[in-house]
């Protein structure tokens, strides 16, 4: 099992000017590397029987540039520009990595099709990290001892190490970033032993829950968490101090400072959404063995829509995610449904009873039940994942009980509670 585990660090001001020279640096090497690999590209856009009408080229085309290339031209590199020398070679390797990944994740399609988009060159200032492959290593430029990381090209930096490494895992990577606030290091650590998903037959609480906007979530017994609504308490003083930064001459330290301080409240509403993510992620994995949820489209349902801002604020898939990382450390089943009809169809019988989002109460006029209507998608979407595991199967399309059953195996259908 990997985590990582972020650290701010205290660099004096020497120390920050070569991080900085660093970043500056290696942020140039992207540009010109990411240049090369766009030019090879429109050099051999047109076809071997043919020339194309966008572009062909009039010289011999250069050799392709992917990393193995790229990384080789490290040496010449550092002889027509010395100022390279100062970096490792490892953490100019792990930049043209990082060019590599993005560009493949542009050209090749994933499992599902889907591409993403075409690496950018990047502005003063927007190469924000490097990182070191080895720590602790006999042969790594980076020792972290429990109290402060020491790099032989910048000395020792202090460490706020406010919370301990665990026992038993072992320091892989290290990444220095710079943020709005300061300076941090991200300690990637590993440990050889998995935790072991909770056997099927051993589940003994399950829930289900619904994501929403009235209500952030709602679980399957009606128990609901409000929406926080980070983003749209600090937007009036967002926008002020935005404002502010306009109004500023561009690049002169007056818009630095501004522009600076529209990072540290972005950078505080992302933290208060994070610790609500995983204080949240947290009580649902301590009292659930089992926990299903909807494997949703973000970007669909907040396209061309009205509600995008209050999506984005909520941030649901991003909850999704952290819910998944807390749940495979105490072995939680974390089960993705099909969100289709969990909203339309009645949890006790199964029938289909359509309405629109303004109606937040479901009513079934073939079983006569009442019930929320996020409490009645939570239902379904336990049934489903319930099924899925195959631990369950509903009767008739639904349960009577709304709660989920196990099936025995016998001559008459016998069903009992899980709870």
């Amino acid at each position: 099992m990997i985590i990582s585990h972020c650290y701010k660090i205290k660099p004096n001001q020497e120390q920050i000017a070569k991080i900085d020279n660093w970043l500056e640096l290696l942020r140039r090497h992207w540009n010109y590397a990411l240049g090369q690999r766009l030019d090879w590209l429109n050099r051999t856009r047109c076809q071997i029987d043919r020339c194309s009408l966008i572009s062909c080229p009039i010289r011999e085309i250069p050799s392709k540039p992917d990393y193995h290339f790229q990384s080789a031209e490290l040496k010449e590199t550092k002889k027509l520009f010395p100022e390279y020398k100062e970096i490792y070679f490892e953490v100019q390797q792990n930049n043209l990595k990082r060019l590599d990944k993005s560009w493949q994740r542009w050209l090749v399609p994933d499992q599902t099709g889907k591409r993403f988009g075409r690496p950018r060159f990047k502005k003063t200032g927007k190469l924000r990290s490097f990182n070191f492959s080895r720590v602790n290593h006999p042969k790594a430029a980076v020792k972290f001892d429990g109290k402060q990381i020491i790099i032989s090209r910048f000395g020792a930096i202090r460490v706020i190490v406010h919370r301990p490494i665990p026992d038993g895992f072992v320091i892989k990577t290290a990444t220095i970033t710079k943020k709005a606030d300061g300076y941090y290091v991200s300690l990637s650590l590993e440990d050889k032993s998995v935790p072991s998903l909770i056997p099927t037959n051993n589940i003994k609480t399950a829930v289900g829950i619904d994501v929403g906007l009235k209500e952030f979530l709602t679980t399957n017994t009606g128990e609901t968490v409000s929406v926080p609504n980070f983003y749209r308490k600090y937007q009036s003083n967002l926008a002020r101090k935005q404002s502010k930064a306009a109004r500023k001459e561009i690049g002169s330290n007056n818009w630095k400072k501004a522009q600076n301080k529209v990072a540290k409240l972005h950078q505080h509403i992302a933290r208060q959404r994070e610790g609500f993510h995983y204080k949240t992620a947290h009580k649902l994995v301590k009292e659930y063995d089992l926990i299903a949820v909807e494997n949703l489209n973000i970007k669909g349902l907040a396209r061309n829509t009205k509600l995008s801002k209050s999506i984005y604020d909520v941030a649901w898939g991003t909850f999704i995610e952290k819910l998944n990382a807390v749940a495979v450390k105490r072995g939680v089943h974390v089960i993705k449904v099909n969100p289709h009809n969990t909203s339309q169809n009645c949890s006790n019988c199964g029938q289909k009873v359509p309405k629109i989002l303004s109606v937040r109460t479901h009513y079934c006029p073939k079983c006569g039940t009442v019930l929320d209507r996020d409490e009645n998608a939570a239902i379904n979407i336990l049934n489903k994942a319930l099924c899925e595991v195959g631990i369950i199967l509903p009767a008739c399309g639904g349960l009577d009980t709304g709660q989920p059953m196990i099936q025995e195996t016998s001559e008459i259908w016998v069903q009992l509670s899980l709870f």
